[in-house]
């Protein structure tokens, strides 16, 4: 199962440079049973390595915008340090499934602006370079907190408000999200919140299908690859609302339970 699991995400990554944390996550927590902690730090390093095997294919193919990279990484680096912190600071559980129900809701919305084109606007990043850093700070922050975002809101904010071609969108953000999972990665990896195993069996799968994704990459027209991001990006955003919204009931029960227990338990006492 971990094997499939590895494959999928991993040919979504290729293809569309999304799916790494916001598949991941959801997927090692409902599927696998791992905890929030190690759940984050193993999709973190597993995105990692499926990134730095997909980047040279849009890289020999010239299709990476090194501005808007760099762009994106002066907000988003400082960003994702904040949002590592606060994973540790709530002790890696605390608040976790309103976030991700928000982050879900977030990306679902952004990316159905892909189907609607009078709010598009292809200039906006070439005129307004210096908001750029301002905009991949949260994406940055959500990155850190849940490994989710990097991928997917920046090819949402690069694919429907910059200039570039979707290839280009793809491949620019494939180093974007590379770069923060090396970083997100090294700090997981100090904390001891990845689970080598799971990883494992996620790579055996994960290598192939990320070259798979990336041939049939080269394949698919423009348009279509537009379309194809944008409906990965939106299934990604409902996802994670149903898994935050499962996990938040969840939360609610056990905390309900715990009352009832409390008011039986003081009952017995008098």
């Amino acid at each position: 199962m971990n094997i499939l699991i590895g494959f999928l995400i991993a040919a979504a990554v290729g293809l569309t440079g999304i799916g790494g944390g916001s598949f991941t996550v959801p997927a090692l927590v409902l599927i696998v049973g791992l905890n929030a902690g190690e759940a984050v730090g193993t999709a973190f390093l597993f995105a990692g390595v499926l990134r730095l095997i997909a980047a040279p294919f849009y890289l020999l193919g010239k299709q990476i915008h090194s501005r808007y990279l760099w762009l994106l990484l002066q907000g988003a680096v400082p960003g994702l340090l904040v949002g590592i912190w606060g994973l540790r600071l709530l002790n890696r559980d605390a608040g976790k499934p309103l976030v991700i129900v928000l982050l879900g809701v977030l990306l679902a919305a952004s990316s159905g602006i892909t189907f609607v084109r009078r709010v598009q606007n292809p200039g906006f990043a070439s005129k307004n370079h210096r908001w750029l850093p301002w905009l991949a700070l949260p994406i940055g922050v959500e990155s850190g907190f849940s490994s989710a975002g990097a991928g997917a809101l920046g090819t949402v904010l690069l694919l429907n408000y910059s200039e570039m071609t979707p290839a280009q969108v793809v491949g620019t953000d494939l180093l974007f999200g590379l770069v923060l999972a090396l970083i997100g990665s090294a700090f997981h990896w100090t904390f001891g919140s990845i689970n080598n195993p799971v990883l494992l069996e996620l790579l055996v799968g994960g290598v192939p299908g990320v070259i798979a994704g990336c041939l049939l990459a080269r394949k698919v027209p423009a348009n279509k690859l537009k379309t194809a991001v944008a409906m990965v990006a939106i299934f990604a955003g409902l996802q994670l609302v149903w898994t935050g919204s499962r996990a938040f009931a969840a939360a609610r029960r056990a905390t309900n339970a715990a009352k009832i227990t409390a008011q039986i338990g003081a009952g017995h006492a008098r």
